[in-house]
């Protein structure tokens, strides 16, 4: 099977020159790469061409740094069953479950035929989330216990089935799709590409500059202008405040579940410390409004940059405290250590991203594998690892990635006061009016905190966007939770959910 072949800095594609092969080429050569650990999906959506429905694949090559696209077409009313790929690699299953659900696609031998969103779109109009196709066990000692869809506190909906034999836990299968929100429609449905901007930002609001800038990249490579380099800067440094902000939000959360105040206490603090930074330097505590095509409404100043410079090194030294203090309590590591294990070879079964995947050994980062920017030009990152995959794994992964990007934040901003105190910023100004690519497709894919952000922009023949698929990391990662619960008493989870922390609007697109 053909790819076009590209990389993570390369401009848009034109839909034509992405080879299209029959689905056994198609179905063959992607079944024996993804057999190679240096490969792993990073898209594979479908959308209506005129009579047919077309294919797209997103595979990432993690060795060589490259972007293989490729596709494959059917007839939109066909009704032949594809051989499913989730029979050989678990990390395909919502990628086919997701294209069965909007558009009534078959997949022959699919081992979970079941729906993934529930949108509102859906083809089967008679699936909904009352008759949701849970897993059942039959056993004189077993029971089941269900937690959600709605929660206590302020929390998204979700739906938790345990299959338990006393305290233990033998099956959790987790149900999403309650919130039909649309976003992806919506991007579609407006040709305001500030409008776009917005929706990009709340894909998922904890991660609003992660999705807003793999949206925006997007669109940059649809209009084929270079960024400034001072902007790449910029962006980065938004990038690795808001991974600051939410890992340290983590190790409050984690620390609250077992009781342990003093952390809780200091995290929260130190996560407003970080979240008031970013709303000092853009009016906006999640970056809201920060990141902007080409350009930016708030550039950095000198006076900005020595805020940040200083707001960072002392929540980095403060944090380090935390982190002593969390290492070397007995109680604590008693609970984390040995707890919701994830091996190395299920994470990458599965497809797992981010730092969960890098807390069980998995060099899984974009900032590496497929680099950008400055980190592609300056930063050159090497992935934060753990080998034990379990709960302190996944809390030491957080610990170390904010030392770590309190270092690029310095970087990237110290010579800023020189630099940038009498003239004015290069950045330049948002710009939404410039030109995209008639019939092309684009890739912006970004390191986000919770892990592989990915957003893929469609254009028509008048260069308007007709499609955006957007993968957040929870679409893997919740499958990695429920795997990580398996053995573990059900008092556990609460502990198990957090050090995950996954998104559900995130996953309800």
């Amino acid at each position: 099977m053909n790819y076009f072949v590209t990389d993570n800095t390369a401009p848009a594609v034109a839909l034509a020159d992405i080879p299209e092969s029959p689905y056994a080429a198609f179905y063959d050569d992607l079944a024996e790469r993804l057999a190679d650990a240096r490969y792993h999906v990073g898209h594979y959506f479908a959308l209506p061409d005129g009579d047919r429905l077309r294919f797209f694949l997103v595979l990432l090559d993690d060795a060589e740094s490259r972007i293989l696209l490729a596709s494959h077409a059917m007839g939109y009313y066909d009704d032949t069953a594809l051989r499913s790929l989730t029979a050989l690699h678990a990390q395909m299953h919502p990628f086919e479950r997701d294209i069965a659900e909007r558009f009534g696609v078959r997949f022959d031998q699919m081992p979970w035929d079941k729906p993934l969103r529930h949108p509102h779109d859906r083809f089967d109009r008679r699936s909904t989330m009352d008759d949701y196709p849970f897993y059942a066990m039959e056993g004189g000692s077993l029971h089941e216990v269900n937690v959600g869809p709605i929660h206590a506190g302020i929390i998204e909906p979700g739906a938790f089935r345990f299959v338990c034999n006393g305290e233990q836990v033998l099956h959790l299968e987790i149900a999403l799709g309650y919130q039909h929100r649309g976003v992806e429609e919506a991007f579609a449905a407006t040709h305001n590409r500030l409008r776009q901007m917005c929706l990009a930002e709340a894909v998922a609001g904890d991660s609003a500059v992660a999705h807003a800038t793999a949206f925006a990249e997007a669109v940059e490579k649809l209009t084929g202008r270079p960024r400034p380099a001072e902007l790449e800067r910029e962006r980065a440094v938004a990038l690795e405040l808001e991974r600051m902000a939410m890992q340290i939000a983590d190790t409050g959360a984690l620390s609250m579940d077992v009781g342990y105040q003093l952390g809780q206490v200091a995290s929260e603090a130190l996560r407003t410390m970080t979240i008031n930074t970013t709303q000092a330097w853009c009016g906006n505590r999640f970056g809201k409004g920060l990141v902007r095509p080409h350009g930016t409404d708030h550039p950095l100043t000198a006076e900005k940059a020595a805020m940040i410079r200083r707001n960072t090194a002392e929540i980095a030294r403060r944090y380090a405290e935390v982190r002593r203090d969390i290492e070397n309590s007995p109680t604590l590591l008693a609970r984390f250590e040995q707890c919701g294990i994830v091996a190395e070879t299920e994470m990458a079964r599965i497809g797992g991203v981010g730092q969960a995947a890098r807390a069980s050994g998995l060099r899984r980062d974009i900032r590496t594998s497929h680099p950008w920017g400055v980190y592609a030009k300056e930063l050159h990152h090497t992935p934060v690892t753990m080998p034990d995959g379990d709960v302190m794994a996944r809390l030491e992964v957080r610990c170390r990635e904010v030392a770590r990007s309190a270092e690029y934040v310095e970087r990237l901003v110290a010579e800023f006061d020189q630099k940038y105190a009498a003239a004015e910023s290069p950045c330049g100004r948002p710009d939404y009016d410039a030109p995209l690519a008639p019939s092309s497709l684009a890739v912006g894919l970004v390191e986000g905190w919770r892990g592989e952000t990915c957003h893929v922009a469609v254009t028509d023949a008048e260069g308007r966007i007709a499609a955006c698929r957007i993968k957040d990391p929870s679409l893997h990662n919740w499958l990695a939770l429920a795997l990580a619960v398996r053995g573990e008493g059900i008092s556990d989870f609460p502990i198990c959910n957090k050090s995950f922390n996954l998104s559900y609007c995130g996953h309800d697109l």
